[in-house]
């Protein structure tokens, strides 16, 4: 699915995104998307962390901490 939307960077920022797309031989809006995945999965995180946080606030076990033994 695909959805076409209109972005604003500042020419700083695109500037070094065609620089990398050339660099990595990607383009720019694969190198977005990568970066927007990896953006959401920290703010995933921070979103459970803070969760976690106000059912328990006595609870001091971060995300990571809370995963690290779990296999899947």
């Amino acid at each position: 699915m695909s959805n076409t939307q209109q972005l604003t960077l500042n020419e700083q920022t695109a500037n070094k995104l065609q620089a990398y797309a050339e660099l990595l031989e990607k383009s720019p809006s694969s190198i977005l998307n990568e970066a927007l995945e990896n953006y959401f999965l920290e703010a995933d995180k921070v979103i459970v962390e803070k969760s976690m946080h106000q059912q328990d606030p006595d609870t001091d076990i971060s995300f990571d901490e809370f995963w690290d033994d779990v296999d899947i």
